[in-house]
């Protein structure tokens, strides 16, 4: 049987987790310069990935097992990917300012470094 997660409550407390929901921010930034088209379209899927990239994290840190936290933490990678996706779509069909993509990006990739540690860190606890 796996050995319960220590960080039931922690997550509020992490760095990745605090700079997801920064990220957050910079993605509803992007999506408001969107035109209303589309905000609607593309500020809406770049919305919802980017908050569940943070909504993962906490979700994982609650279940019991390293497997299972692992696995939310990499669906909350997978969503990284999706908001990255998102921004380079609007980035190459210049649908929004330079700066606000910019900042997303900059953000993404730093939670994207630390999510890919905490993974394989969790991953490899279990072996």
């Amino acid at each position: 049987m796996s050995t319960p997660h220590r960080h039931i409550r922690g997550y509020r407390n992490l760095i990745v987790f605090n700079k997801a929901v920064s990220l957050v921010g910079a993605s509803y930034a992007v999506a408001r310069s969107l035109s209303q088209d589309e905000r609607f379209e593309l500020g809406s899927q770049l919305r919802r990935a980017s908050t569940s990239i943070p909504l993962n994290i906490a979700e994982g840190s609650g279940r019991m097992s390293q497997p299972d936290y692992a696995r939310f933490l990499s669906m909350a990678r997978g969503s990284l990917f999706e908001t990255e996706a998102c921004c380079v779509i609007i980035k190459s069909l210049d649908l929004a300012p330079t700066k606000e993509i910019s900042d997303a990006m900059s953000l993404a990739d730093e939670v994207g470094r630390m999510l890919t540690v905490m993974v394989r860190r969790h991953l490899s606890g279990l072996a």
